[in-house]
């Protein structure tokens, strides 16, 4: 291999060129931490924490309607966590199956089984008397009961 010094500079230049025009490579993890997992628990099981009467009364249509918080509930909770992912599914397709046959009672063993095994709880009410409920516009409690704000 026998080349100049202008040539080697032209090829290292060339190599240096191709390497800053493709893409870099993604490597995010899914930004799962406790954050995100917090967020997600508190988003989403206060939404199926409010089916709660639509369970009770028999409301097919309500529960359906709300089967994305299901979804998200499982996948962002249970993120890092394969094995109760699966179980979390596996318990949401117990309600949607009793949905579709139309028990009531099935539904509602179904849905309270799913709320105790993820521990899924409402959030908060909390009085701006008591403390701030949020820090910022972009958290998730704000605009929610636990999102109070103290102002003198």
């Amino acid at each position: 291999m026998n080349m100049d010094r202008r040539a080697a500079f032209g090829q290292i230049a060339a190599a240096g060129a191709v390497l800053a025009g493709v893409p870099a490579i993604a490597s995010a993890d899914g930004s799962v931490s406790a954050s995100t997992i917090g967020r997600a628990r508190g988003t989403y099981g206060e939404r199926v924490v409010q089916l709660a009467p639509a369970v009770a009364a028999g409301d097919f249509k309500a529960i359906a309607k709300e089967k994305n918080a299901f979804i998200l509930f499982n996948s962002g909770v249970y993120a890092n966590n394969k094995g109760m992912k699966k179980a979390a599914v596996a318990q949401t397709n117990d309600i949607f199956k009793a949905i579709r046959s139309g028990d009531k009672a099935a539904v509602k063993g179904a849905y309270d089984a799913y709320v105790a095994a993820n521990k899924i709880t409402g959030l908060p009410d909390i009085d701006s008397k008591d403390g701030q409920g949020f820090c910022n516009d972009f958290d998730y409690r704000r605009g929610t009961k636990a999102g109070a704000i103290y102002v003198r």
